[in-house]
């Protein structure tokens, strides 16, 4: 049995970017979780009948926050690397500490990148391109990306070397002091689009514009509750905003 490497993990990690592309309703992100998973289990199991009873066992159901699902990779994979020197813990243990860490990490990774890291990086992009233009999607993009690529590909090694105590107090402390500073920049930021919009270059705007204004914040703040509108809710978003448009422009 041979020890996990950097380029192990490193493989993990580009792996899980794909975690959702064999979702389905039975197992959810479980396909997707073993093939994750499949560069540490070749490592650490050479018989290759071994191999894929415990890749078999991983197609099971699974499911959690798509980019926070790196911390749980790395974790396992330390326990199954451990399980395969010593035959401990076994299939059962492995399952629960991987559900456990999921659940936990759900709730964590919605907070932290649906309902604050999204809102604060839609409006930096927004206030980016009202004063300069394309600069603003750049600053979407990378406002956005930063956080998220370095939590999924730095996340599996942060895993493994923490095990199943990944989400211990300074782990969760340092997700939860990201999600208060994200959510109140957040709303700094909707204050400062807000105000843009009602006073564009100092002049108020029409009073119809500004009630528009207020109803359209009022819905986003409703939608953005979702952690994942569903494509029918986007095509209506779509049309009415295709109609605002029109509407104003007529």
């Amino acid at each position: 049995m041979a020890a996990l490497r950097k380029a192990d993990l490193a493989r993990m990690a580009w792996r899980s970017t794909l975690l959702q592309a064999t979702w389905n309703y039975e197992r959810q992100q479980g396909l997707g979780w073993a093939w994750s998973l499949g560069p540490a289990l070749e490592r650490v199991y050479p018989d290759e009948a071994l191999r894929r009873a415990r890749l078999v066992e991983h197609t099971a159901y699974f499911n959690t926050q798509p980019t926070m699902a790196s911390l749980v990779l790395g974790a396992v994979a330390g326990m199954e690397e451990e399980r395969a020197e010593t035959g401990a813990p076994d299939a059962a243990a492995v399952a629960r500490i991987k559900n456990v860490l999921g659940s936990t990490l759900a709730a964590l990774g919605d907070r932290l990148f649906w309902f604050s890291l999204r809102p604060f990086a839609a409006c930096l992009g927004i206030l980016g391109a009202l004063t300069g233009g394309w600069p603003g999607a750049a600053a979407l993009w990378l406002c956005y990306n930063v956080v998220h690529q370095t939590v999924r590909f730095m996340g599996v090694g942060w895993g493994y070397r923490a095990g199943p105590g990944v989400l211990g107090e300074s782990t969760r402390g340092r997700f939860q002091a990201l999600i208060r500073w994200f959510s109140a920049a957040g709303a700094a930021l909707v204050g400062a689009v807000a105000a843009m919009f009602l006073v564009p270059r100092g002049d108020p705007a029409p009073l119809v514009f500004q009630a528009a204004l207020a109803a359209g914040l009022t819905l986003g703040l409703i939608a953005a509750r979702r952690s994942r509108p569903s494509p029918t809710e986007y095509g209506l978003g779509l049309c009415i905003l295709c109609v605002i448009a029109v509407w104003f422009r007529g």
